[in-house]
């Protein structure tokens, strides 16, 4: 199993860039865990599955959807704490 913690910023806020991660977590299966928006403009998404299907989610949120505009994704530290909810085995959400 395998853990990532994206910041995807560019324009990707306000063209569903949310509703598409989780679309495309559930085409790719196996990925649990969320996506939301920053109030910086950037979405963030935190989610765990088996390495080939986190590895093959990450190479479309550079992509994203139609009328996004990927500038650049920061790898961040895991973070855990009660503000940011846990990650469901089975389900990605939109927070």
């Amino acid at each position: 199993m395998k853990e990532v913690y994206l910041k995807i910023e560019g324009r990707v806020q306000g063209i569903g860039y949310r509703r598409w991660a989780v679309a495309k977590a559930q085409d790719i299966g196996g990925i649990s865990g969320w996506v939301r928006n920053e109030d910086d403009g950037s979405v963030e998404i935190l989610m765990c599955g088996e390495e080939d299907n986190i590895n093959e989610m990450i190479k479309y949120c550079y992509r994203g959807p139609m009328f996004a505009r990927v500038d650049k994704i920061s790898f961040l530290p895991g973070v855990r704490n009660y503000f940011l909810p846990q990650i469901e085995p089975g389900k990605f959400i939109r927070i």
